[in-house]
């Protein structure tokens, strides 16, 4: 079954009263430049807005005790926390143009002074998406909206559920595996146990990576009542001249956790019309996560 861990919250320290007023007025300009990057319609403008936002939440989170304060006005990065709170990850994305999509993002450790480790999107140059272990400079880019912990032998890990806008006919879904190694934020880990659909061949892959039809609607995500990693099936669409093109077939796979590695179940119900998991939502109002994309791969 599935674990979540049980360690200690960490110790919290109370933001002063000069301290939580500073921080809020650095998150009215947050939220203003976060939503400029979304919804500006001049590429120039959102280009400004980011290169503003990057220092702006750096100078917030030099603010003591930071870690304490939520930004619950800041709607269009996500905030996510695992559930001991030792640390919280930061991601969003800049729209360039249809085939043009980037990611920004930060951790940030929950300690009185800031411990930030900035997430520099290197997708691009990224060949074996679904094997590589990447450092926090060379990150697979994505805005996350769900993350689980899980135990390993080596020690806690995170689950980290992102979208990638990838390109202007291709959407991707990433299961990511964050885990900490001399203190370093680490992506990637040899704990998804994987069958080939045709050979029936077992291999290890470091993260899930799923590419759908743009026109398509996929779901993945981490279904509670199932108690697995659960997601749409994908099957080549047939004459799709020039572009290959996959779409959900209405059927469902997953994983699920066992001895600190997660199992390929190929198929999660016996018949198709089975009730479906249900996608939680990526733009949750607590959150704050808008989904738009990132450069186009290759």
């Amino acid at each position: 079954g599935f674990c979540f861990l049980a360690h200690p919250v960490v110790a919290q320290e109370r933001l002063s009263e000069p301290d939580l007023a500073k921080i809020k007025a650095y998150e009215d300009t947050i939220a203003l430049l976060s939503f400029l990057v979304i919804n500006d319609s001049l590429p120039d403008e959102r280009f400004a807005a980011c290169r503003k936002l990057i220092p702006t939440l750096v100078q917030a989170l030099k603010t003591p005790n930071s870690f304490q304060y939520k930004f619950p006005k800041v709607k269009n990065i996500s905030i996510l926390y695992p559930r001991d709170s030792s640390f919280r990850v930061f991601t969003w994305q800049l729209y360039v143009d249809v085939n043009d999509y980037r990611y920004y993002g930060a951790i940030q450790m929950n300690e009185p002074t800031l411990k930030l480790f900035p997430l520099v999107d290197r997708s691009a140059e990224v060949s074996d998406e679904e094997f590589a272990v990447l450092p926090h400079k060379k990150w697979y880019g994505a805005v996350y909206y769900n993350l689980l912990s899980f135990d390993s032998p080596e020690g806690p890990k995170h689950l980290l559920f992102g979208f990638d806008g990838y390109s202007f006919f291709e959407k991707r879904k990433v299961v990511d595996v964050l885990s900490f190694e001399d203190g370093q934020p680490v992506f990637g880990a040899p704990v998804f146990l994987t069958y080939d659909e045709k050979s029936g061949a077992q291999f290890v892959k470091n993260r899930i990576v799923k590419t759908y039809s743009a026109e398509a609607s996929f779901k993945l995500n981490y279904d509670l009542v199932y108690d697995a990693i659960v997601f749409d099936h994908l099957q080549l669409m047939p004459n799709t001249p020039g572009y290959p093109s996959y779409v959900p077939d209405g059927s469902y796979e997953g994983y699920r956790l066992e001895g600190g590695l997660w199992h390929h179940i190929p198929k999660m119900f016996h018949q198709v019309q089975d009730k479906p998991p249900r996608e939680y939502p990526i733009l949750d109002q607590r959150k704050g996560t808008s989904i738009m994309g990132r450069k186009k791969k290759g």
